[in-house]
This record gives structure tokens, sequence and C-alpha cells, in this order.
């Protein structure tokens, strides 16, 4: 994740503050020091740093931190509602109309992902809000633009008008709105051309479109990983064509993520969405408050349900409850398990949205992505009879399945411990449900 160097920074400042015995005028000092660096190693514009502190540090002194009987608590308080107010504050929704089709703008320099991001929103409107999307192939400049928006489009399930690249763009655009208004479709997604730096054709050409379809939206997509250049594009697009909003892409790489916490805060635009990944669903509402609560590493328990409920049937769930209740669970099972894991995204986004987890480093999330693959392989070269009654395995059996997927006879008795572990894990849950009694430890989640 952009802001994980950050998460780390803050924990060890926050764990410093909590080891104090009193807080004091100096070691609150110390503290909103490390903030400072903190914040200016992660790219976050000077400005904005400079107004984060003091108001952290002004609210410290308003709400009486160091009077109160767990200040470093009050503190991580008010870091957070600070870091909301950078980010948002609010949630910042779509203007969707009732009776017409909604009309989006894609704007943004080339690179950024503009064409990708438009089939991102299409799946988006067409899975999520049960809208039909028509997409507007405005980028004429750009070789094979069309074709890869057509591709794009045939990935998400969503039609594309297109009038070839010797057209001008705006009469595209017009023609596009025009279609989407007599053939009913729930949104007109307008993916235009961008440049390699903001000139004035670019945006006399994007002021034009904006005139001619009257675009409810006029989404900028910035790349998280160009720090503060991405705030710089924000305003400078902002200033012409008044935008509407901020799609920021790449919120799951290494950049130090400085400008998501500096791009609202400097041109007033609110953030939308983000990209996370690759995939035509890796596309999320951006939530100011549960960002910053991952910055600070209180994870993000609502987006990892939210996760859950859009990549996991309910009828998969059932299906799983229901024969870990009836001691049922085999390696079937354990497989169709890790996928719909899988399904929710890279394993190091799901552990960040759970407090407390520890950190994986890169290397454990590879070796752990590649034992779900070995996992899958071992299980497939398995006879239907061998997955349903694993006990039936003794070593000529082992030998050949070892044999088929490529593996180990170590690698075969690690798969058949990990999956005894997760029956006994059913069994405990299927115990404690019939009982009505919590398991050890799950007493606390539930106050």
């Amino acid at each position: 994740m952009a802001f994980e160097e950050l998460t780390d920074r803050f924990n060890a400042i926050f764990k410093k503050l909590r080891g104090q015995a009193r807080l004091t005028e100096s070691n609150m000092d110390d503290m909103l020091k490390e903030i400072r660096i903190a914040l200016l190693q992660a790219d976050v514009n000077y400005k904005v740093v400079k107004d984060f502190i003091a108001k952290v540090r002004e609210e410290s002194i308003h709400q009486k931190v160091l009077e109160t009987l767990s200040p470093s608590q009050m503190v991580v308080k008010i870091v957070d509602e600070q870091l909301t107010e950078l980010l948002g504050p609010e949630d910042a929704t779509l203007n969707i109309p009732s009776t017409r089709p909604i009309v989006i703008m894609l704007v943004g320099l080339q690179g950024t992902g503009k064409t990708t991001t438009a089939g991102k929103l299409s799946y988006y409107f067409k899975h999520k809000l049960n809208k039909r999307v028509l997409l507007a192939a405005c980028d004429v400049y750009r070789p094979a633009a069309i074709e890869q928006l057509q591709t794009v489009g045939q990935q998400v399930g969503a039609d594309v008008f297109s009038l070839g690249s010797d057209v001008d763009p705006v009469e595209i655009a017009s023609k596009a709105k025009e279609k989407a208004f007599n053939d009913h479709y729930g949104a007109l997604i307008i993916d235009t051309a961008g440049r390699l730096q903001i000139d004035d054709q670019l945006m006399d050409e994007l002021n034009n479109m904006k005139e001619a379809v009257s675009p409810e939206e006029i989404l900028l997509v910035v790349d998280a990983m160009a720090g503060q250049d991405a705030v710089n594009v924000a305003m400078a697009f902002h200033e012409k064509l008044d935008l509407t909003g901020i799609i920021m892409t790449k919120l799951d790489g290494d950049s130090r993520g400085g400008a998501a916490l500096s791009i609202k805060y400097m041109s007033g635009v609110p953030i939308k969405f983000s990209g996370t990944g690759e995939k035509m669903t890796d596309l999320d509402i951006f939530h100011p408050d549960r960002m910053a609560e991952r910055i600070l590493g209180m994870g993000d328990v609502l987006t990892l349900v939210e996760q859950a409920e859009d990549n996991i049937s309910e009828k998969e769930l059932k299906k799983t409850a229901n024969r870990a209740m009836s001691g049922k669970f085999d390696l079937n099972d354990m497989v169709d398990n890790l996928k719909s894991v899988q399904r929710m995204g890279p394993l190091s986004s799901i552990m960040g949205m759970i407090p407390g987890m520890p950190k994986i480093d890169k290397s454990q999330m590879e070796r752990v992505e590649k034992e779900t693959v070995q996992i899958e392989a071992i299980v497939n070269s398995m006879t239907p009879e061998e997955r349903e009654h694993p006990e039936i395995l003794k070593y000529s059996r082992k030998q050949r399945i070892a044999n088929g997927s490529g593996t180990t006879l170590a690698d075969i008795n690690r798969v058949l411990k990990q999956y005894e572990m997760m029956k006994d894990q059913m069994k405990q849950m299927e115990k404690y449900t019939k009982s009505g009694k919590m398991p050890p430890n799950m007493g606390g989640l539930m106050r």
C-alpha cells in the first residue's frame, strides 16, 4: 500500500508516546516534530504539513490533552481527525441524475491509466449500480487507444461508441451523448485524450467538449506515484475545467502516498475513487475516515467486509457453514475457501485492513501466494475420493500425487496438516455455536 512507510512511522511515534509516564509540552513538541518529518518524507506538501501540525497542536491544547488520564489515546484521536480532514473530510459521492444518463468526462495526463480506469468505472456502474454503460472513444491521438477501449469494454460488458481516429473528439462526445440519451443508457463515460504535459491545445479541446456535453462529473485521473506533480496537475486542471472529483490510481503501489494527503487540501477537489490493483474490480469508493485509520494502523474492517460481500456470494458462505457444521469439511472446501480469499485481492491489502495484524513483507507474501498455488495443484492431482476422504492417503498415494503436482512428500504432508488444522477450527466453531458460548478470546470483540 502507498502509505506503508508512513504507517510504520506513525506506529513507532505512538508506541514511543505510550511509553511516556506522562505527556508534557516538551515530549508533545518532540512527537509533533517526528510527525512533521514523517509526513515530509512521505512527500506530503510542505504547506499541508505545516498547517496539519499547527491544527494538531491547537486541538491538543484546546482539548487539554496534557491533563487527560490517557493523553496518548487523545493524541491519536486528534491526529486521526485531522488526517480525515485532510483527505475529505467526508465521502464525496457522484452526482447521478434520476431520470437520465450520467455523463462523466475522464481527464488527465498521458500514462495515468484513464482508459483502464474508464473500464473500472464501467464495471462499478454495471455491477454495483445496475446501469448500462456506454464508453466514448475520444482519444483519437494515441496509437491503438480506441482498440484498447474496445477491449476494455468487452471485458466489463460495456458498449463502446467510436467514429474512428479522423473525427473531431468534441463531435464524437456529442454524438455519444445523443446515443446514450436515445438508447436509454444509465451512464456515458468519455475517455478523453491525454498529453505528456498540460498544454493550451489539450485544455481548449476539453473545454469545448465540456460545453458540448455538459457533464455531471469531470473526474481527473492521477497517479499516486507522481507525488507532488499530481497535486500541481490537479490544481492546473481544476483551474481550467472546474473538476468535480479525482480518481487516484496505484494506491496499492510502493509510492509514499503524499499526493493523496495533499491533493484535496491544496486543490479543493475531493478524491472520489481509488484504484487499488490491475483488475477491473479494483476500484474503490474513497472513504477519508477509513483511509485515515489505515494510515494510523487501525485497520479497515468495513472495507474488508464490503470486499467479502462483493467477492463471496451468500450461497458460498452458507455452503461452507453448512458443511462445517455437519462435519463434512473436506479438501475441496479448503481450496474453495482459498479461492474466495484470493478474489478479495492481494493478501497484503487484506491483512492491512485487519486491526493489529503483523506486517507481511514482500518475500513472505510471495511465499504465501506460492504455497496457495501449490495447495491447489496438489488437491487437483488427487482423485475425487481422496479429496473427500484424505484419511485414505498413504505413502503410495502421496507419492503419486507428488509426482502429478510436481511437489514433494513433505509438501503433501504440510497441506494435509493445514487441512487438519482448518477442520479442527471448524469443529471448534460448531461446538461453540451449539453451546451458545463464545470461543476463548472472542468475547471482547462482541462488547
